[in-house]
């Protein structure tokens, strides 16, 4: 793809960088995820499914919110492909997804939290 000299030069060689401009739909991607985050009940969900495997209702009563609530932000995790689920019986159980993008998501957010996962097997 061929672009545009830009009308001023500042010499920061500008031209190499945005031949390397990630795609538009690029950038959408990221936006969905971070609006996904983008909600502190949200948020909360997602950093306990890091580190434990649960149905909605020990969710609902971890976060104190409502089942249908702790549902609903579920869905949305899951469309962002940050959690994923699985049946067992009658109970669905979630949990962090095993991807780089969300073991990333995990640790910037402990990073910008400043706090440190605990070992629950200590607890």
């Amino acid at each position: 793809m061929s672009y545009p000299s830009l009308p001023h030069d500042h010499g920061q060689n500008a031209e190499k960088l945005i031949a390397h401009l990630p795609s538009e739909g690029s950038f959408q991607t990221l936006s969905y995820i971070f609006s996904q985050l983008g909600d502190e009940s949200r948020l909360r969900i997602f950093w306990v499914l890091c580190h434990l495997e649960e149905c909605v209702i020990n969710l609902s009563s971890i976060v104190n919110m409502s089942s249908p609530a702790v549902s609903h932000h579920l869905r949305q995790l899951k469309a962002g492909n940050l959690i994923v689920s699985r049946r067992s019986g009658k109970e669905v159980y979630y949990k962090a997804a095993d991807t780089e993008k969300s073991r990333l998501l995990h640790s910037m957010i402990e990073s910008l939290m400043e706090i440190e996962c605990p070992d629950i097997r200590e607890i």
